[in-house]
């Protein structure tokens, strides 16, 4: 079975609180986008995992999509699988790959093994890899609380937008951004701002609370957001702790001399 995880992005990013666990709550809107890994599954004699694309730091063994099969051959005795993933998606640029992949890796097993596991106990079972990783379940646009794996509908749609993402090659690592940040309540109710203000409105509303610091810090990031702006970008944002940023725009552009050509650079078509 071949799949393709896709990428999200974070519209607006509020750090609530530290949480007793050590975690933080936040509030979030999540939003799937059609930039997507290659993930192939099929049955085999030995369990194995392989990859192409872009390097995946770590050891195979730690990989998520292998956790994710662990995770249902203990409670199903699944068969050994050959799991081949061709990494598409920048690994540490605020997009959720990894997540994605795991997730998908449960549905897959779930389809190829006839499971039949509801969305609510993959949901679960995803919980069990990474705070990100229940979104991609069920895949479609929500407003996160908690650790980001609390869901709540949102009205929003960005389909008649044009979305473009661009990584630098910056690592950004996640308790690096925690660490700049201060927790607060948030100054406006997020999922307000996104469904009664037009794209247009929501500079300098709708926020991401790690901006402030990763900014700082590497100002490479920084100039991204500026310049698609100054391209004309309706709404533009670091996705997520970073490094990714995105740009909303009215309609196509193309803004790829704009930018070093070691940077990856995303259009939803070309």
């Amino acid at each position: 079975m071949v799949v393709f995880p896709n990428a999200k992005i974070n519209l607006g990013l509020n750090i609530l609180r530290k949480r007793p666990d050590g975690f933080h709550d936040l509030a979030s809107c999540f939003v799937p986008v059609p930039y997507t890994d290659v993930l192939e599954i099929i049955e085999s004699k030995k369990l194995s995992f392989s990859s192409s694309g872009l390097p995946i730091p770590g050891e195979k063994k730690d990989n998520l999509c292998l956790k994710a099969y662990h995770l249902l051959q203990k409670d199903f005795n699944l068969p050994p699988v050959q799991i081949y993933l061709h990494k598409v998606i920048p690994i540490g640029a605020g997009l959720g790959g990894g997540s994605s992949d795991a997730s998908f890796t449960l549905k897959c097993l779930d389809q190829m093994f006839g499971l039949f596991l509801d969305d609510f106990l993959l949901e679960e079972y995803a919980a069990r890899l990474g705070s990100d990783c229940p979104f991609f379940i069920k895949n479609q646009a929500v407003m996160a609380y908690g650790t980001g794996n609390e869901f709540e509908e949102v009205s929003l749609s960005l389909e008649d937008k044009f979305i473009v993402l661009l990584t630098p090659p910056i690592h950004v690592a996640t308790a690096e951004a925690y660490a700049g940040v201060t927790p607060r309540e948030a100054e406006n109710n997020l999922k307000e701002l996104l469904e009664k203000k037009p794209v247009s409105q929501w500079k300098g509303l709708v926020q991401n609370d790690f901006e402030a610091s990763v900014f700082s810090k590497y100002p490479a990031i920084a100039e991204i957001k500026d310049k698609l702006y100054q391209t004309g970008a309706s709404y533009a944002s670091m996705s997520g702790s970073g490094a990714s940023v995105y740009g909303i725009f009215e309609q196509a552009i193309d803004i790829t001399s704009l930018f070093p050509e070691n940077y990856q650079i995303w259009y939803p078509q070309r």
